[in-house]
């Protein structure tokens, strides 16, 4: 049977990123309600965990409707459908025992579903129960019909976080069987290639699907990252540009928590391919380590970016500081020039304020108790030397480069 290959769906391009002084008071210092639903929700099911007996299977009250896809294929052969019923899933999956399958769950609210397909693919229950539990670091570990594998899944959002989603892989002899708890991925590059017709994803083993899965996970991050280096040149910019003030700082300590959060899920996914790599012939063949090792690659790659962000980061820590340090110098240079000018005056101004009196008790004149008081040009002349002595500092200082930037 010979299904048409639906319009392969664009990959996700990282968001637009553009702060400006128009833009909205930021909400990142406050949690809404629905971030609030959802801390909430996460205490409450880590506390439902507690205690169980290992191998339990607890679904999220928020999980997903399931939703069960099967692209069945091999060189000559591509059938793809998405199926309502489980049963019949399964009766075309053990029709063509010679066909490779790839079959796909999204949503985990069916508990007798997800307790089906364990016994069905001869799941371990606490491999199941890491599959939902949705927050297990990347991994690898051997089943009876072939291989476990965890992969965190990311993406960079408009507003800017870093969302990141569990994607478990088993592979057998025939098929590969994935979990994830979310209907959009980052899959449908694999899905494409598939339908394209005689590719090496029809010719290889099913083990060859979970490399190029994971692969594209990998690939992801790529996206994710050069999001967040866009965003951290355009806050540099900002910065460069003299329109820092504390929200810039508040986003820049957001997009290091995220850096910081991005490297702890590209780390264990390195660990994970580099234990791949050391697995025997038998499980892992050679010539599907060869491409194994380009992940590996790129895994690398990632963390450096990961390391190289996390220092540009702290670099435009120490920008912002300092140009805040240069603010308040300003601030300060121009609040002593004001006081360096008035200082002068008030000395003046206060040595005449002094009372000393022209008569003396017995009636006789003081004449050097400030004759110039009683002079009739003694006002204006004051006057003058006080402004003679403000445009001589004026001038001084401009000489000096102090009333300007240079």
């Amino acid at each position: 049977m010979m299904s048409p290959a639906s319009a392969a769906t664009p990959l996700p391009t990282p968001p637009l990123l553009n702060p400006t002084d128009e833009d909205e008071e930021d909400e990142d210092d406050q949690l809404s309600e629905a971030d609030l639903a959802e801390m909430e929700a996460a205490r409450l099911l880590r506390e439902q965990q507690i205690g169980q007996r290992p191998g339990t299977l607890i679904i999220r009250d928020d999980a997903l409707p399931p939703r069960l896809i099967l692209t069945s294929y091999d060189e000559d052969y591509f059938h793809e459908h998405e199926y309502a019923s489980y049963d019949e899933l399964l009766h075309f999956f053990h029709k063509h025992p010679e066909k490779k399958h790839w079959i796909d769950v999204r949503g985990y609210r069916d508990l007798d579903l997800i307790q089906s397909l364990q016994a069905d693919f001869r799941i371990h229950p606490l491999q199941m129960e890491d599959v939902l539990s949705d927050y297990q670091r990347a991994k690898v570990e051997e089943t009876d019909d072939g291989l476990f594998l965890v992969s965190r899944m990311t993406e960079f959002t408009r507003q800017l976080d870093i969302e990141d989603d569990q994607l478990s892989i088993f592979t057998g002899p025939n098929y590969v069987l994935t979990f994830q708890d979310d209907y959009d991925d980052c899959l449908e590059p694999v899905r494409v290639r598939l339908r394209m017709g005689r590719t090496n994803l029809r010719r290889h083993s099913p083990l060859y699907l979970a490399y190029a899965l994971t692969d594209v996970v990998l690939d992801h991050y790529y996206p994710t990252m050069a999001a967040i280096g866009d965003y951290l040149e355009t806050l540099e910019e900002r910065i460069f540009q003299g329109r820092s003030d504390r929200r810039v700082l508040n986003r820049i300590l957001h997009v290091k928590k995220d850096i910081v959060r991005f490297r702890r899920l590209v780390y264990p996914e390195r660990e994970k391919i580099a234990e791949l790599l050391r697995m025997p012939d038998e499980d892992v063949p050679e010539e599907i380590k060869v491409f194994f090792k380009d992940c590996y690659d790129h895994a690398i790659q990632a963390l450096d970016l990961a390391e190289s962000y996390r220092e540009t980061v702290s670099s435009l820590i120490d920008l912002y500081m300092s140009d805040q340090s240069n603010r308040a110098n300003e601030v300060m240079k121009v609040l002593t020039i004001i006081s360096s000018i008035f200082i002068p005056l008030s000395f003046i101004v206060g040595l005449y304020g002094m009372n000393f009196q022209r008569e003396g008790p017995n009636g006789q004149i003081n004449h050097l108790n400030m004759p110039e008081l009683y002079s009739p040009w003694g006002y204006p002349a004051l006057l003058a030397l006080l402004a003679f002595i403000v445009v001589f500092q004026l001038i001084y200082f401009y000489r000096k480069g102090w009333l300007t930037n240079k």
